[in-house]
């Protein structure tokens, strides 16, 4: 019965992280959890994000993102904020999966 319990909670606990990176794009500011701001380069993100194209591919608070269509399947609410100085998270969009990283950790927070 223990074993049960434990496992459950591994297969839960693994279930809710990988949704971490479901993301909805929301059109105002105060509907967003998060405050986002796409900056022009690498060197100036907080997390370099790559845009999945299935749901089933959205990482583990690692920068893969997959947009939703409902915000009621987002993990998280974005709003693209423009300017630097508004935003809570500076992203850059990269053209490949495995350059999906985050640039300053202490940021992680924000995708939680």
């Amino acid at each position: 019965m223990k074993k049960r319990i434990i496992l459950s909670a591994f297969l839960f606990a693994g279930y809710t992280s990988v949704n971490a990176q479901k993301v909805y794009s929301v059109d105002a500011e105060y509907k967003a959890d998060v405050k986002v701001f796409v900056v022009n380069a690498e060197y100036k993100a907080d997390l370099l994000v790559y845009k999945v194209a299935a749901e089933y591919k959205a990482g583990d608070n690692d920068g893969k993102w997959f947009f939703t269509d409902a915000e009621y399947k987002a993990k998280k609410k974005i709003y693209f904020v423009d300017a630097e100085y508004k935003a809570d998270l500076k992203i850059f969009f990269v053209d490949a999966e495995y350059k999906a990283l985050w640039k300053n950790s202490g940021k992680k927070a924000e995708m939680y």
